[in-house]
């Protein structure tokens, strides 16, 4: 790795970190969503008089929190096709 120029470099540990950043994006999202669900059925089958205002609760908590993957996917969108510190540190010319 030493003799990678340094543009290449940041480049990699773009990649590499923007790839973790949409694994880690992807899966912590998925989970809580799916734990939300559990515990919004689970309150249904408690109380099923309250279904509806649970199910209505649930449907905004989701949209809420797959806002998270998709902020994580905007951010590495924007590491790998404009990366910022390419231009910050190496500016062509």
């Amino acid at each position: 790795m030493a003799q990678l120029e340094p543009g290449t470099l940041v480049t990699i540990v773009t990649i590499v970190t923007a790839t973790f950043g949409m694994v880690l994006g992807a899966i912590l999202p998925a989970w809580v969503e799916g734990r939300a669900v559990l515990k919004a059925l689970e309150g249904m089958t408690r109380q099923p008089e309250a279904a509806s205002d649970i199910r209505n609760t649930l449907l905004i908590s989701l949209a809420l929190l797959e806002t998270t993957a998709i902020y994580v996917l905007l951010i590495v969108l924007v590491l790998i096709f404009a990366n910022p510190l390419l231009n910050r540190f190496f500016p062509a010319g």
